[in-house]
């Protein structure tokens, strides 16, 4: 789920021969740094065709975990989806295969297989090993709107993959064209290799992902796969996505296709919520050649789903859309309520958080030149659509509003509900912070450090006491304090405000902080400029990690956008030879490990099943100490798939349970009882 960041790292497994190395002073040093006087044009280097991209995946896909593995299925499909947007696709096909390898197909009109004159290559090859070319730039006529924007998903595939295949069928003919180890063609030029039917239109492609550059894993998963595309289904009203998995004996294949769109997608989020009225609200509306869809209903529960998409594309970071959305929902509302008599106009008008509480809604627009932060698309940022979506969105909900004064009733009332919680929690709030200021009192379970500079003080939250008291003697206690958890905290995706403060473990967290609480929240205040989640390595303990992030999510976001939030990685073995103790992070580093002592070497073997098991000189020196430890720094996008997966596994929906477990059941290998 979350991107891994080495922070500081050690071998973790050592060979006999040690490491020489001098220590140097800061003047020898700048001098060994710096670079040659007669600096030169000999000395620019060129990376040519796709190797920028194998130099520097992270800078296309983002990472290259799982999560960037998952990526490249996205940039294949997308580019078949932008076919369907076309108006010229209207079914898709993903194989997950048995070698490894991916398959894509779609019905649309097929990659141009003749020549561009700017490379002297076809279309094909083309596309897959130029970096920035493409039909989807401001003023080609390919492409109206389309996901992909800066020319580069398909060649990025290729650059990361060890094979790709693509076969166009497109004038009666099958082309063909394959590439190897990262996009070098095997036979240069497309090749025709048989006819097809003339009506036949369409691309399929077919790549291996290469496990040098996606070292984490390069095993997709049927259920991310999967839900990536019924997201994708319900985002295009009447296209069907198929998918097949050949990985095990008995092929498993569902297909997707909804024509309800985006009303039929919030239905399917608010399964097992109760609805405030059956209406599902569906907005739509053209502007500057920007089309706009919301679809949004409330319900009684304690957390709102808010799910935004430009060009099909997840915009996990929001954005103007959203922006535009929420001033519409909450401007409009608020006239209602207040024009009914409802609301009195000498009472303050409901805030965004009165209005959003328990609402599930969908924003899609559709862009001809959408502009987002970075490659990745996790952000929309062109200021227009603010004011186009609030338009479409603001004037559609009066009209609305005007003719169903029995659901604007039921509505009012779900808003007051959740204004008067607001205002309970707030006094509550008020409660803890007492006359001491924004963070209160120092909880009695904190073990402080003496440093009084934020920028280097850390915050361990640790799960249980047995744990909290090895990192205690364990520690830096200059710069590294301790606060230990008693089990797992409130799971806030079905509890309220109130409760939510009024829980001890909560409350020590806020205090310890010290930088307030929800929208009180003060990141300058905060006294530790890392904090850092430290659990058992197993089911618990990752339960705890995804309450605690969707905790900082809800009521702490700056903490993560400002990167204070880590996440340690304890190991899960020690193994012990010849008086030496080596540890292991992940399940696969075992075997491997073992595979470098002698034949029949005697070692000794301790797995980790919790925290409280290492004394404190071995959980300092695998998962405290700043020169050898290893942690995952928390971006905005893992505490979204942290949100997400609460929703899904401790929500009232029970339909993504059942399906994550049917999913996942048969990777389940040892089961702590």
């Amino acid at each position: 789920m979350l991107e891994e960041k080495q922070i500081e790292t050690e071998e973790k497994v050592n060979d006999d021969e040690e490491v020489k190395f001098e220590k140097i002073d800061e003047e020898t040093e700048r001098e060994q740094e710096r670079g040659k006087k007669d600096y030169s044009g000999k000395d620019i280097q060129v990376l040519k065709g796709l190797e920028p991209v194998r130099e520097r995946p992270g800078m296309y896909i983002g990472t290259t975990s799982s999560r960037g593995l998952h990526h490249l299925i996205r940039e294949i499909v997308d580019n078949a989806v932008d076919e369907a947007l076309a108006g010229y696709c209207h079914n898709i096909f993903v194989s997950l295969e048995k070698d490894g390898s991916v398959t894509v197909s779609d019905d649309g009109r097929g990659i141009p297989v003749d020549v561009v004159s700017d490379t002297g290559l076809s279309g094909v090859e083309t596309v897959y090993t130029v970096l920035h070319a493409g039909g989807k730039f401001e003023g080609s006529e390919g492409y109206k709107v389309s996901g992909g924007l800066h020319g580069v998903g398909a060649s990025v595939v290729n650059a990361l993959s060890t094979q790709v295949n693509v076969k166009v069928f497109k004038n009666g003919q099958i082309y063909e064209i394959q590439f190897l180890n990262g996009g070098h063609t095997q036979e240069p030029g497309l090749h025709v290799v048989g006819n097809c039917d003339p009506s036949k239109t369409g691309t399929t492609v077919n790549f291996t992902p290469d496990p040098s550059i996606f070292k984490e894993t390069v095993t997709f998963n049927y259920l991310e796969v999967k839900e990536y595309l019924r997201q994708t289904a319900y985002l295009n009203k009447g296209l069907s996505l198929t998918l097949t998995d050949n990985r095990e004996e008995e092929i498993k294949q569902e297909n997707f296709c909804y024509q309800g769109g985006i009303s039929e997608y919030v239905a399917y989020l608010n399964i097992g919520r109760t609805p405030v009225f059956d209406n599902i609200l569906y907005f739509d509306g053209k502007s500057e050649s920007v089309f706009v869809e919301a679809a949004f209903q409330p319900t009684k529960a304690s957390s709102s789903i808010v799910r935004s998409f430009c060009n099909n594309i997840m915009t996990a970071g929001g954005g103007t859309h959203e922006e535009g959305f929420r001033l519409a929902i909450v401007r409009e509302l608020n006239r209602y309520f207040k024009f009914k008599g409802w609301r009195k106009e000498n009472e303050d008008n409901f805030t965004a958080d009165d209005i959003y509480e328990g609402l599930t809604c969908t924003i899609s627009v559709k862009h001809p030149d959408p502009q987002y932060e970075g490659q990745v698309k996790d952000k929309l940022g062109n200021a227009e659509v603010r004011k186009i979506t609030s338009s479409i969105v603001g004037n559609q909900l009066r009209d609305f509003l005007e003719q169903n004064p029995k659901l604007g009733r039921l509505y009012y009332e779900r808003v007051l509900t959740a204004c008067k919680g607001r205002l309970a929690a707030e006094r509550a709030r008020n409660q803890v912070i007492g006359k001491s200021g924004v963070g209160g009192n120092l909880p009695d379970k904190l073990a402080d450090c003496v440093s009084k500079n934020p920028e280097e003080r850390e915050l361990f939250i640790v799960e249980g006491n047995s744990a909290g008291g090895s990192a205690k003697n364990g520690r830096d206690a200059f710069t590294q304090a301790i606060l230990p958890l008693r089990g797992k905290i409130l799971n806030i995706e079905k509890a309220a405000d109130t409760r939510i403060e009024k829980n001890a473990e909560i409350e020590n967290m806020i205090n310890a902080i010290g930088a307030g609480f929800g929208s009180q929240f003060d990141i300058t205040k905060a006294k530790y400029h890392k904090v850092i989640i430290m659990t058992d390595a197993d089911v618990d303990g990752s339960h705890i990690r995804i309450l605690l992030l969707t905790f900082f999510y809800r009521f702490m976001k700056p903490l993560i956008e400002n990167g204070y939030v880590y996440i340690a990685q304890p190991p899960l073995y020690k193994l012990t030879y010849q008086g030496h103790d080596y540890y292991c992070f992940k399940e696969e580093e075992l075997p491997i490990l073992k595979s470098k002592l002698p034949q029949n070497a005697r070692f000794s073997l301790q797995r980790y099943k919790g925290l409280g098991e290492m004394d404190p000189s071995q959980l300092a020196e695998t998962t405290m100490d700043k020169d050898k430890r290893l942690m995952w720094k928390v971006t905005i996008q893992d505490a979204e798939e942290a949100e997400l997966a609460l929703t899904d596994l401790m929500g009232d929906n029970v339909q993504p349970r059942k399906e994550f477990i049917t999913a996942n059941a048969k990777f389940v290998k040892n089961l702590d009882i």
